[in-house]
């Protein structure tokens, strides 16, 4: 059975910009989505920053009125019947946005539970059940202000799941959490599944969403650019091997370079503190180390080694992929 049911959702903005003379600039957001979510299932809505996810949950939820198109959640439709949605779905930001921090969790779940109408008979009851969910049983009594970045995100999803939603919207619920928190967030969210609550996540980290999602739908520039299993997506690596590379100083005239030799089918670099972990997908067993090597001459080079593909290597490849073929930007100006 069919959670969420979205079809050619569209969702334009509009702004002036210059002067003297000042241009209309239509922006699209989303550009045609079209996917399903089913019931119990964690759905996965992966892209780069300004691809149209933050856009297209806000749409679903009602906080955003689609431009063109469809989407219903639980059989409702977002934007002719917004009460009935938002009666049954539960929404987490990312960040410290939403929580009172003068107030103890304890306060901010009761003030919350008033806010969602939960049965004052059922309050004590239900908080209780959630501080155990989320494992702060012990610290609700405890200001918000003296908590780590972990025990808010956690107090975030408790809050979200007070009136017992049916479906829950995670926007990025571990960002900025270290390593450890960000564990116990997974495991949160894991149990949400095994108590059947349907659940949409949208993460920037890789490992997460291979861990806990069903699906995955990938989207960069307001549009679909692949939907899977994670096994289905990395499969499309399948014919292909990942050097890692540890670079000092490799500009971008030498990743082109790498893009340009026979057998690279994608190349992408990412600076971690005085480093770059620079990432080649070869042809599988094409064996281009020296070549690779070769072609960063006169940069200082550490650690290399070849691995198999992974999701976050599925992912770059799909976003960079399409983005060699598809219009580089969604903006489109109309004179005034």
């Amino acid at each position: 059975m069919t959670a969420i049911e979205v079809r050619d959702l569209r969702r334009t903005y509009t702004s002036r910009s210059g002067w003297p003379r000042p241009r209309r600039v239509v922006t699209e957001a989303v550009r045609g989505v079209s996917f399903d979510v089913g019931r119990g299932e964690l759905f996965g809505l992966l892209g780069p920053n300004g691809a149209g996810k933050t856009t297209t949950i806000k749409m679903l939820n009602t906080l955003l009125l689609p431009t063109s198109g469809t989407a219903r959640v639980l059989g409702h439709d977002v934007a002719r019947e917004p009460v009935p949605v938002r009666r049954r779905i539960g929404y987490v930001l990312g960040g410290d946005r939403g929580l009172y921090e003068r107030l103890s969790a304890l306060d901010n779940l009761r003030y919350f539970a008033e806010l969602y109408g939960v049965d004052p008979r059922e309050q004590r009851a239900r908080i209780a059940e959630l501080l155990d969910l989320v494992g702060l049983r012990g610290r609700e009594r405890e200001r918000v202000e003296g908590y780590s970045r972990g025990m808010r995100q956690r107090l975030h999803i408790a809050r979200g799941l007070l009136h017992r939603p049916d479906v829950l919207f995670l926007d990025e619920p571990s960002i900025g959490v270290d390593p450890v928190a960000a564990r116990d967030l997974r495991r949160t969210v894991a149990d949400l599944r095994s108590d059947g609550t349907t659940v949409l996540l949208t993460t920037h980290y890789m490992a997460e969403a291979d861990e806990l999602c069903d699906r995955i739908a990938v989207i960069a520039g307001g549009t679909i650019r692949a939907l899977g299993t994670p096994g289905e997506l990395k499969s499309r690596l399948q014919e292909r091997d990942v050097i890692d590379i540890e670079a000092f100083g490799a500009d971008p005239t030498a990743l082109e370079r790498l893009r340009g030799l026979p057998g690279v089918r994608g190349v992408a670099a990412e600076e971690r503190g005085a480093a770059q972990s620079v990432t080649v997908q070869t042809d599988r067993g094409a064996d281009l180390h020296g070549q690779v090597l070769a072609t960063l001459d006169g940069i200082r080079i550490g650690r290399v080694s070849t691995r198999e593909p992974t999701l976050e290597d599925a992912y770059i490849a799909i976003v960079e992929g399409d983005a060699a073929t598809s219009p580089a930007t969604a903006a489109d100006e109309v004179a005034a």
